[in-house]
C-alpha cells in the first residue's frame, strides 16, 4: 500500500536504540549522533520505491558523512512474511548499491514503531541535540530520472547541520507501507 510520511514534529525527540547489522554486530543511535545530527533512513530490499532511490541514496549518505553527518538505515519489516527482506538478503543489497552507512534489523518492529514509521523510505533528520527537524523525501526526481535532481534531503541535512534546525517547507516520503507482523 502506498503511503505518505506525515509532517515533521520539529524538535520531536527521538528515541535511543541499538540494533544489530545484517551480521550481527550491535550499533547504538547514540554512537552514530555526531554534533552535526544524524539521519535515520528505514528502508527495505523489495519496496520498488527504495530500490528506485537506493544508489542516489547511498550517494547522498556519502556526502553527508563525509561532512560529518551520521547516517544509519533501518529495515523492520516482517521478513518471515517478506523473505526478500532477510537479513542475508540485506548484506547483498547495501553491497549491491555500495551503502557507506550500517543497515539495521528492527526484528521486534519496536523502532520502527516507536518513530512512528510509516513507509519505505521514511526518512528522519535528527540535529545534534537528537531532535526531528527532517521528515521530507530524498529528493524531487521520485522514481523518474534524476539528472537533474533537488537534493533536498542532503540540503535539509546541511541546513540542520550549521543551525540545528530543518527547513519548514518539507515534502513528504512516499512509498510501500510497513510490513507490521
Amino acid at each position: 500500500m502506498l503511503r505518505d510520511t506525515p509532517l515533521c514534529d520539529f524538535g520531536w525527540a527521538a528515541p535511543a536504540f541499538e540494533l544489530p547489522d545484517a551480521h550481527g554486530k550491535l550499533h547504538r543511535s547514540a554512537d552514530h549522533l555526531t554534533s552535526k545530527g544524524l539521519l535515520i533512513a528505514f528502508i527495505c530490499n523489495h519496496c520498488p520505491y527504495v530500490i528506485a532511490i537506493a544508489e542516489r541514496l547511498a550517494a547522498d549518505a556519502q556526502i553527508l558523512q563525509d561532512e560529518g553527518i551520521g547516517v544509519l538505515a533501518i529495515m523492520s519489516n516482517d521478513y518471515d512474511s517478506y523473505p526478500a527482506d532477510a537479513p542475508d538478503r540485506m548484506i547483498a543489497f547495501a553491497e549491491t548499491h555500495n551503502f557507506p552507512f550500517p543497515y539495521l534489523i528492527d526484528a521486534d518492529q519496536s523502532v520502527a514503531r516507536s518513530y512512528d514509521a510509516i513507509c519505505t523510505p521514511d526518512f528522519f533528520g535528527l540535529n545534534g541535540a537528537g531532535q526531528l527537524q527532517y521528515r521530507g523525501r530524498l529528493d524531487d526526481a521520485r522514481m523518474g530520472d534524476a539528472t537533474n535532481r533537488t537534493p533536498e534531503l542532503v540540503n535539509a541535512m546541511r541546513d540542520i547541520a550549521a543551525t540545528g534546525q530543518g527547513p519548514q517547507d518539507q515534502v513528504a516520503s512516499m512509498g510501500c507501507s510497513i510490513k507490521w507482523r
